[in-house]
């Protein structure tokens, strides 16, 4: 029962994010190698800490987790789990490890990998931005606080057998074993590459990394091992990086490319929109998706909440969206509009100059201030965030831009008292998983606060922590709407302290070659982005 209200809590929002499948009826087929472009180079593959959109994909197929999803969904189903029981209190989980599986290095994947995984994970050495989705483990204050190394909420009975013991209900903790922070690694691979794990990753998954070029490219095979002999389809993925958006559509054009991962750029969508093989090429749906405008708390003046309420309303929302084609709404909120906990009646901030100016005012900046925005270097995000920039000193506030690649901006945000305001576009938020809660802790919980983390506007609101965690305690399926509304009106309580300007809800928009197989929501999966697993090449 506690399964199944997991299961199918947001099915009826997550429906409405599937795509037509266009290609539905493709029969895929083994083999084939494909060519991927991005302009960054990937910064870690790593899954304790790797946690922008680009390397999530990648990671999810080189490593396995007790949990997973079927492709193209959100519907959860046991991975590298056999089975699993959950107690009738919600406290205890039993999972049987399924047999024969090994990791790249030859090694049988056993319960006390699984252990130390997490363990790894939580512990503040890492400085992986993901250890507060395990904090329902009992045990966690004592790792996560450094004065232990082990979660006492961990057992393994024996080598196929891994128990977890919460000192909580939690409601995800099935999709929390399901992130790629959960993935399992063995501790010899980890400690002999010395620091660089992220660089030469040992995993279970279907695909292992053969060759990484620093700032050219990387090269991910078939796991030949991996244990559903029917997965992957496609025998080699090439990643190529440093590629302009621009430059590898038309190379996707030219049959050079097979999937253009920083997407359609706004200037080419009508023409590739309107061509001949448009609809082919283009995949466009829903995601669970807020961009937003981080405003560093800790950082004056943005430290005085009239000031970033100012700046709430001083952001022109509807221009953003045609600097995008209409590919996106404006947000008012950070949970997007198809997440289950969305308040529909949350009237958000209007844009309004004039009042804007008056806060300003009130809070002793009448001439206003000056600043630093920080945007990824992708385009379109810069000229979003020239767009801000321009709404801003419509206000009085000069802010200087500042368009770096993507590992840099991460790296800015998650260090205190670097980043004034961060534009999130290219990264933005998108679901880990379709829950509430996901759209809190790593970006607006005080956990998410921390050196590394993705709480770049360092706010920290500790009675809205303790209700977060009252909110996830409520497991009992009976309970799943009063649960949605507690996670509703906790993000438009946030709203009144104004650490974010939520900006926009995007669609997600891949152009794909004419030769790729698969349904359209395998390109632009809810858990995965890209889901490598399960794409495949026409023969």
């Amino acid at each position: 029962m506690f399964r199944s209200m997991l299961l199918n809590s947001t099915a009826a929002a997550l429906m409405a994010l599937m795509p037509l499948a266009a290609s539905a009826q493709d029969t895929p087929a083994k083999g084939g190698d494909i060519v991927v472009t991005y302009k960054d180079d990937i910064t870690t593959l790593d899954p304790a800490i790797g946690y922008d959109w680009v390397n999530w994909s990648m990671i999810k197929s080189l490593y396995s987790r007790l949990m997973d999803y079927e492709p193209g969904t959100a519907n959860l189903v046991p991975s590298l789990a056999e089975s699993f029981d959950v107690s009738a209190d919600g406290l205890t989980y039993t999972f049987k490890l399924r047999p024969g599986v090994k990791f790249s290095n030859g090694r049988a994947v056993v319960a006390s990998d699984v252990k130390y995984s997490i363990e790894r994970a939580v512990n503040p050495k890492t400085q992986g931005p993901g250890a507060g989705f395990f904090g329902a483990i009992t045990g966690f204050d004592a790792v996560s606080g450094g004065t232990s190394e082990t979660l006492s909420g961990i057992e393994t009975p024996d080598d196929m057998t891994v128990v977890f013991k919460l000192s909580r209900p939690d409601a995800t903790f099935l999709h929390v074993l399901a992130i790629n922070f959960a993935s399992v690694v063995p501790k010899e691979a980890v400690e002999a590459a010395a620091g660089d794990f992220g660089k030469k990753p040992v995993g279970s998954g279907t695909f292992i990394l053969k060759d990484w070029t620093i700032g050219q490219r990387l090269v991910f095979d078939r796991n030949p091992n991996y244990f559903n002999k029917d997965l992957p389809y496609i025998d080699k993925v090439t990643v190529e990086v440093g590629q302009e958006p621009l430059v590898a559509l038309l190379r996707l054009q030219q049959g050079e490319v097979d999937i253009a991962g920083d997407g359609i750029p706004p200037a080419k969508f009508l023409e590739i929109k309107n061509s001949p093989e448009g609809a082919q090429m283009i995949v466009d749906g829903e995601q669970l998706h807020t961009g937003y405008l981080t405003l560093n708390t800790k950082i004056k003046p943005l430290d005085d909440v009239k000031v970033r309420q100012a700046i709430n309303m001083a952001v022109n929302k509807e221009r953003i969206t045609r600097i995008l084609n209409g590919r996106a709404t404006p947000a008012n909120q950070p949970l997007p509009p198809l997440m289950p906990g969305y308040d529909k009646a949350y009237p958000g901030y209007a844009f309004d100059v004039e009042k804007a100016k008056a806060l300003l005012a009130e809070a002793g900046f009448a001439d206003g201030f000056e600043t630093v925005l920080y945007s990824t270097n992708t385009d379109p995000q810069p000229r979003i965030a020239q767009a801000i920039q321009q709404d801003l000193a419509a206000i009085g506030v000069k802010a200087e831009v500042r368009a770096l690649a993507q590992g840099n901006v991460i790296a800015a945000g998650g260090t205190e008292g670097e980043a004034p305001m961060i534009w999130s576009g290219g990264m933005a938020w998108i679901a880990d998983f379709p829950d509430p809660s996901n759209f809190y802790g790593p970006i607006l919980g005080c956990g998410g606060a921390v050196q590394g983390g993705w709480n770049w506007s360092w706010y920290c609101n500790e009675a809205l922590d303790k209700r977060a965690i009252e909110a996830d305690s409520m497991s009992d399926p009976a309970k799943v709407a009063e649960r949605q509304a507690a996670w509703g009106k906790i993000f438009t309580d946030i709203m009144a302290d104004a650490p974010w300007v939520p900006v926009i809800n995007e669609r997600r928009v891949v152009a794909k070659s004419t030769r790729m197989g698969g349904p359209d929501n395998i390109y632009i999966d809810p858990t995965r982005v890209i889901n490598y697993d399960a794409i495949f090449v026409k023969q």
